[in-house]
């Protein structure tokens, strides 16, 4: 009995990390509009990485939606947030941080282009 309990208890502990984890790091879409497609860089180096949308199963994020990001370590970021109409706009340092939920809004929005 003793063992059985020991061996709950080690997995039980063992499995804290992957509970800590949670849902990762997501993108809360508080734009008026769907995101077709959401690409970060580091701050003031415009080396857009892949279009994160992709990890959504319609690729793309409807107002109020939250994307979940992957490939992205905590630390700040440049956005490129592009729309349905071809609109692109970008949004400057975005502090992401490890297991939260970062949103977007309109006013965010900024050197909007077509």
């Amino acid at each position: 009995m003793r063992i059985v309990i020991l061996a709950a208890a080690s997995l039980i502990l063992g499995s804290g990390p992957l509970l800590a984890q949670g849902k990762g790091i997501r993108l809360w879409n508080l734009t008026t509009e769907t995101i077709s497609s959401f690409q970060l860089s580091a701050p003031g180096q415009n080396a857009w990485g892949p279009n994160q949308t992709l990890n959504d199963k319609d690729k793309e994020v409807d107002h109020d939606e939250r994307l979940r990001i992957t490939d992205v370590a905590p630390g700040r970021y440049d956005a490129k947030v592009g729309y349905r109409d071809a609109r692109s706009c970008t949004v400057r340092d975005i502090d992401i941080k490890a297991g939260t939920v970062f949103s977007i809004a309109d006013k965010d929005l900024k050197d909007c282009s077509k």
